[in-house]
């Protein structure tokens, strides 16, 4: 059974969904097409780790997705066990003009199944298509290594909006149904905390935050300098953002 990356909130089912791969592989820039629909060409690193929350609205079910956006640079690597740990479900990203991010999807695949085993549903994303004169890994490549990992597949464009609909729909789909959610005691989950004065639909702009009761090394808030302020995560709202360890 599932365990706490979901909560039944006033019938609504939450899940938690963490996007993982390399750096610059374009996590960011899938979430921000599904959010707001648009592409940004300036390139700019997640610092931490960045979340947000949108209701999908699904033939059988309205589902509420809490969207987890991690770092790919390594001094934050040792975040990411406590983001999976209490997920529902792990996209793993990789460009398909960079071969080692694709070879590296092993590994993050592998960080899943370690904190997760197989209560998680995990989906393969080859993003960038509209790279394709550039690309290193073939579509067949990418559906092999999903098949041998026994997880979905799909290739995308964020730059152009190719696919991000769908890859989206076909992971909420896969996700555990209204009947077979616990009732989560929301006193016991990890507590997003939040500036209100600095919640943004804008995707440049989230607001400031961190996470209670995950076991967040101590050390981020002295490599980032950053700064903290509160509201639960039950609170959050549709198109909301927020930042765990981002600067000031």
């Amino acid at each position: 059974m599932a365990e706490a990356g979901m909560a039944r909130v006033t019938g609504l089912n939450k899940y938690k969904l963490v996007f993982l791969g390399e750096q610059a592989v374009g996590k960011t820039s899938v979430i921000t097409r599904f959010m707001y629909d648009t592409f940004d060409n300036n390139y700019q690193a997640t610092i931490g780790i960045d979340f947000l929350s949108k209701t999908m609205y699904l033939e059988d079910r309205t589902v509420r997705l809490q969207l987890w956006d991690t770092a790919g640079q390594e001094r934050f690597r040792s975040l990411i066990p406590s983001y999976i740990r209490d997920s529902s479900g792990a996209i793993v990203v990789y460009d398909i003009t960079n071969r080692a991010s694709f070879l590296n999807t092993s590994k993050w695949i592998e960080d899943v199944r370690s904190e997760r085993g197989n209560d998680v549903v995990i989906i393969l994303v080859g993003n960038k298509t509209d790279l394709a004169d550039r690309r290193q890994v073939s579509t067949e490549e990418g559906e092999e290594k999903a098949k041998e990992n026994g997880v979905m597949f799909i290739e995308t464009s964020a730059k152009m909006g190719t696919n991000i609909k769908g890859l989206f729909r076909q992971l909420a789909q896969a996700l555990p149904g209204q009947d077979e959610a616990p009732n989560v005691d929301m006193a016991t989950q990890p507590t997003v905390q939040l500036d209100p004065a600095s919640v943004s639909s804008d995707p440049k702009k989230p607001a400031r935050a961190e996470i209670e009761g995950l076991s967040v090394p101590e050390t981020v808030q002295g490599l980032l300098g950053a700064d903290f302020s509160t509201l639960p995560l039950a609170t959050l709202h549709e198109n909301m953002r927020g930042c765990i360890a981002c600067p000031t």
